[in-house]
């Protein structure tokens, strides 16, 4: 509870902490970025506090998706926009431990420009093979989804 209780964004959903909230269910609320990419950027959130995607229960990430959708749709149709950019942190670069997905309006010329971290390569078709090993892997049947690794 102590999470919940410190939480921005769970502060907002409780409508202690002021919001220009466009959405809101059983599910998720969204509201307003504070500090937007471009304006009409909205978060939206799960209303149950979780930190991030995987500690979403399995029961709410369609519904959740399914609400991620629809005002995804509500930006794009609402501000005419040309389209949006829809994106998620977990853990690193995540400015608030709840669980939370970017929904930025998007037009052509806009200034943003695709993907704000440096790009790399795999040295060959057999390193590039090993990861997708072990991503199989932990898709398996009965794998155990490895924990994260402790920050340092």
């Amino acid at each position: 509870m102590a999470d919940q209780e410190q939480c921005t964004f769970c502060a907002i959903v409780r409508g202690d902490r002021p919001g220009w909230t466009v959405f809101g269910d059983e599910v998720a609320v969204g509201f307003l970025d504070a500090r937007p990419v471009f304006k009409g950027h909205v978060l939206l959130v799960p209303r149950a506090h979780v930190e991030t995607l995987t500690d979403l229960p399995a029961e709410l990430v369609g519904p959740f998706f399914q609400r991620v959708r629809a005002v995804a749709g509500a930006v794009e149709h609402g501000l005419a926009a040309g389209g949006t950019f829809v994106a998620m942190n977990n853990r690193i670069s995540q400015s608030v431990p709840h669980l939370h997905v970017h929904i930025v309006p998007r037009n052509r010329k806009d200034g943003l420009r695709g993907f704000f971290w440096p790009r790399t390569r795999y040295q060959d078709a057999a390193e590039a093979e090993s990861y997708a090993d072990r991503i199989r892997a932990a898709l398996a049947p009965g794998a155990e989804a490895a924990a994260p690794p402790a920050a340092s």
